[in-house]
């Protein structure tokens, strides 16, 4: 069976994903569409060769959930202040220990350290097949390496900064103390893609 560059939970998606495999035959127990082929030399690791992972978090705000697009969006009924969710991101990014972003139940780690180099939140519109516009909130996040659920803990601490039940200033304190507990909820795997690693 092939091996992949990172472990996905049920509900989501990747846009891109390195594999490898040793021998001639490959079976898939899912769909996957591959684009490119390279050799690597002994010992290539797709997992814990890559230096880096770009994720993308989808948002479609103040509107019922479709039920097409349900497995690609999380739905949010708020109205959110995508300003202060912005401001609020600033304080993600850099090198920190993400702890208070570590979900229980993931694997030991020997340090929560890791580098975030950019978050960014943007804004558009998304029709959905029954005719229905909203308006859809993507964020974009890179870094060095993701603790367990840690992009979906920072997405679900931004809504809550953006619903108004944080604010953007609570985030450095959050960041510093390191407790779980004093985060955000976690958001759901719905929305939630792998855009790209890196090597």
């Amino acid at each position: 069976m092939p091996s992949g560059s990172v472990r996905v939970s049920a509900g989501i998606s990747a846009f891109r994903r390195t594999g490898y495999n040793s021998r001639s035959t490959t079976h898939f127990r899912t769909a996957y569409a591959l684009l490119q082929s390279k050799k690597k030399p002994a010992g290539f690791h797709a997992r814990f060769d890559s230096k880096g992972k770009t994720y993308i978090y989808k948002i479609a705000e103040n509107c019922r959930p479709d039920p097409f697009m349900r497995d690609h969006y999380y739905f949010v009924k708020e109205r959110l202040d995508i300003e202060a969710m912005r401001e609020g991101a600033k304080a993600v990014c850099g090198t920190h220990d993400f702890a208070c972003f570590q979900a229980a139940g993931g694997n030991i780690r020997e340090t929560t350290v890791r580098t975030v180099s950019a978050l960014d939140i943007r804004e558009g519109e998304v029709v959905f097949p029954d005719g229905t516009c909203a308006r859809e909130i993507s964020l974009e996040i890179t870094g060095n390496g993701f603790l367990y659920n840690m992009v979906r803990i920072i997405t679900g601490t931004l809504v809550d900064i953006g619903c108004g039940r944080m604010s953007p200033a609570d985030m450095s304190g959050i960041i510093a103390g390191g407790d779980r507990s004093k985060a955000g909820h976690t958001a759901p795997p719905q929305g939630l893609y792998l855009k790209e690693i890196f090597y």
